[in-house]
């Protein structure tokens, strides 16, 4: 027994690997020396783009929640108490777009995110509330059930808002599985995901190390550093370099003429700029931030290799590739957490991207013009889908039409048989009548014309 218990045990507990700013996994501090975390990271523009892009896409789709019909159809939940949640007020602090909004960006800078679930006496759902993710840790129990731990600081609330002492040690909440909405992104035991910032530090961190670069080249004037050299010796070279920086340093200072006394010499010593590939390796880290989150580089300004045709297609594949496996975890967490079992099998979320995917008004009329044509779209179908007001039921606005030349497989052949049919039992009727006229006066015309008269004995035998 002990054999089989040690075989079948379950899963290790779940390190969170991204609680707090400093990482036990991947430290702190990137290759190029610079530290990067969620919020250092976000002073890069690439950076910040990237998130503001995904999480303003995320946050303004439409999302539905629905029923299925006992037809096997689906129509809107409305009356159900998570609707109005999703929908319009996830708490009485914040709009829908902005609650998804800010889980999204905890999503794509911490790599999970939470919120809290407020219920009633009766079990109901009645608000949602986020909750930071680096005061987040997820652990398991001695036997072996998950938990989720949240320390709370002195002044917040159950938004997890930040307390009014930062230094003061909080205090820590356990919550039940049950009471958090947890959507975990790329991780390594499926339960904690991992902060992509945390992932590509290096690549940050070299971004930053530029961007620090340029700053202090044009702090300093645009002119490299150097070295002054004098050819007797100073008493105080320290007032020598503070003179010099005071004078000739900044960008105020710039192409300021410097007097040099007593047969000094001031030598550079510093790459300068273009030796450096400055401009190339900026550009190059943009890239590359956009590479980590999956989004077109004309999306974050980078427009040298764009064109009409690439971006309309790029902008495709930035639904199908990106979006849709953010919201894929989105649907199918918010149906773990906030459904309970019987609700599973009646309801689910959606979010609507077929906005963005909607071609150029051409290609929409097309589209439409084939689809209705074939009789799977009626015209308040495509009025729907064009935001217009509905045509009338009286006037044939729900009216499924297809074109009168086509006719289904198994029917092909039927007119074409039913008239050679038709046909056929005329010449019989021609046939019948010709035996009848002639019959009399065959002993008359005997002798007269013998063709004719094969002709009526072949007739007979018919």
């Amino acid at each position: 027994m002990r054999f089989f218990s040690g075989l079948f045990r379950g899963r290790d507990a779940p390190v969170n690997k991204t609680a707090g700013s400093a990482y036990s996994f991947f430290g702190g501090t990137s290759a190029s020396g610079k530290r990067v975390n969620e919020r250092s990271a976000m002073q890069m523009t690439a950076v910040y783009s990237c998130v503001r892009i995904l999480s303003e896409a995320v946050a303004s789709l439409p999302l539905q929640f629905y029923r299925y019909t006992d037809t096997g159809g689906k129509e809107k939940a409305v009356d159900h108490p998570l609707y109005f949640l999703l929908h319009d007020e996830p708490n009485p602090e914040m709009t829908s777009f902005v609650f998804r909004e800010t889980l999204m960006t905890h999503l794509l800078l911490w790599g999970n995110a939470y919120s809290q679930i407020i219920r009633n006496g009766k079990g109901e759902i009645v608000a949602l509330y986020p909750l930071m993710p680096d005061r987040m840790v997820v652990d398991r129990d001695k036997q072996g059930r998950l938990y989720y731990e949240y320390t709370v600081y002195d002044g917040d609330d159950v938004n997890g808002r930040n307390g009014t002492d930062a230094e003061a040690a909080g205090k820590t909440v356990r919550l039940k599985p049950t009471d958090v909405l947890h959507i975990p992104g790329l991780g390594f035991d499926g339960l904690v995901g991992y902060s992509p910032i945390a992932m590509a530090k290096n690549a940050i961190g070299l971004a930053i190390a530029a961007e620090e670069y340029g700053s202090k080249f044009y702090a300093n004037g645009a002119a490299p550093s150097g070295v002054l050299e004098h050819p007797g010796t100073l008493k105080d070279p320290s007032r020598v370099r503070e003179s010099w920086q005071s004078t000739f340093g900044g960008s105020s200072n710039a192409n300021k003429v410097a007097v040099l006394e007593e047969g000094m010499k001031y030598t550079p010593i510093s790459i300068a700029p273009n030796e450096a590939q400055f401009l190339e390796t900026r550009k190059f880290q943009i890239d590359e931030i956009a590479r980590i989150f999956r989004v077109p580089p004309h999306m974050v300004g980078d427009l040298e290799k764009s064109s009409f045709s690439n971006i309309e297609q790029q902008s495709l594949e930035f639904v199908k590739y990106t979006l849709d496996p953010w919201v894929a975890r989105w649907e199918q967490a918010m149906v773990r957490a906030l459904l309970t079992p019987d609700e599973k099998k009646r309801y689910f979320f959606k979010f609507n991207v077929d906005g963005l995917l909607r071609g150029d008004y051409q290609s929409r009329m097309n589209g439409y013009a084939t689809a209705r044509q074939n009789g799977w779209m009626s015209a308040n179908d495509i009025r729907e889908l064009e935001n217009m007001d509905r045509i009338p039921e009286e006037l044939g606005g729900n009216l499924y039409l297809i074109n009168g030349n086509m006719t289904k497989l198994q029917d092909a052949g039927i007119f074409a048989a039913s008239g050679k049919e038709k046909e056929t039992s005329e010449e019989v009727l021609e046939l019948e009548e010709d035996k009848n006229g002639k019959s009399g006066n065959r002993a008359g015309n005997r002798g007269k014309d013998s063709v004719p008269e094969r002709d009526d004995c072949r007739g007979e035998l018919v």
